[in-house]
């Protein structure tokens, strides 16, 4: 049996309905819409080019249980295109397109951002067949990554988690790994609330500083030299090394799977706020809990970015979408 046809089998949920898309220009994509029992389903449209129909399975379940734990009248779904998300813009355009065009009909389904795309993909989505959120704001829209709609959710997660045991968030230790988009933004909200990032790491290195490290400043130094290693802020070293930093906030911010088992006796952060989608594995995960991490589950901590888009598609501002991420 194929990796498709395991993933479709799915169980009592979902998925209602997977959908594969290949085109002759070289487009291999699929579309998950897990669970529609409460309205469309919202979610992703992702672009790696090692992205399998299992992981967009998994992603899928995880916004549907995203959707329903903040309230949403939406379903969950995924998409994913298997590509080089740094090709060449008018080649990104193109697939996106295509891939937009041979799902017009699938109006359970509707598309927003996730890692190697952006609010410009989303334009070209809606330019398509008007079914997208997070757009860019002279499309009506509120631009989820620039904002920091998620950043913001995870902010609020760690404050509830912190508060449960006993941290003030104030002084709180901060780790993230994965620092776009989403680790970013978080750890701008966390310092802004005076808690303290000491690492971070991208996918060539971590960089450490017990005594802190400046956000913006490091956020300048990647974007001016195109990675974190070498920041004059920290000690640079190497990428796995965020994985042993203690800390009070852990935040994985990166790829799917990044935490798994034998990762977890490294692990020295009291509380881990996940940002990313499915970034630890279940068993991985078990063993957090059996040595007492605290585990905020990718599904309530990185909320914000589908309640932003949600409400985005009715019409709401930014205000009022940080409002609700804020409150829920």
């Amino acid at each position: 049996m194929s990796e498709f046809q395991t993933a479709a089998m799915g169980d009592e949920w979902g998925p209602v309905k997977v959908i594969q898309v290949r085109h002759p220009d070289g487009l291999t994509g699929i579309l998950v819409i897990d669970n529609v029992a409460v309205g469309p389903a919202i979610g992703g449209l992702r672009i790696a080019p090692d992205v399998t129909a299992q992981e967009c399975f998994r992603l899928a379940r995880a916004m549907t249980l995203k959707n329903v734990s903040a309230g949403l009248r939406h379903g969950g779904g995924k998409s994913v295109i298997a590509a080089d998300p740094a090709m060449p813009p008018a080649d990104k355009e193109r697939i996106i397109r295509i891939f937009a065009h041979a799902l017009r009909n699938e109006t359970d389904y509707i598309f927003g951002p996730d890692m190697g795309t952006d609010e410009g993909c989303m334009a070209w989505v809606h330019d398509e067949i008007g079914r997208a959120v997070g757009l860019p704001e002279e499309f009506g829209g509120i631009p989820l990554d620039e904002l920091g709609a998620t950043g913001w959710g995870v902010r609020h997660a760690a404050q509830v988690a912190c508060e449960q045991q006993g941290i003030p968030l104030a002084g709180a230790t901060v780790a993230v790994q994965g620092f776009g988009a989403v680790g970013y933004h978080s750890a701008r909200f966390l310092a802004q609330a005076g808690a303290v990032l000491v690492a971070a790491s991208d996918s060539g290195a971590a960089v450490i500083n017990p005594a802190g490290i400046d956000v913006d400043a490091l956020r300048r130094h990647k974007r001016e030299t195109g990675a974190l290693a070498a920041f004059p802020g920290a000690r640079t070293a190497t990428r796995d090394a965020i994985l042993s930093v203690a800390c009070d906030l852990w935040i994985p911010a990166a790829r799917p799977d990044v935490i798994r088992a034998e990762h977890v006796d490294r692990f020295q952060g009291r509380i881990m706020v996940q940002g990313a989608n499915i970034p630890v594995t279940g068993e991985a995960e078990q063993r957090l809990y059996d040595r007492g991490v605290l585990c905020v589950p990718d599904f309530i901590a990185n909320a914000g970015g589908v309640i932003c888009a949600a409400l985005e598609y009715t019409g709401a501002t930014r205000t009022t979408a940080f409002a609700a991420i804020e409150e829920r």
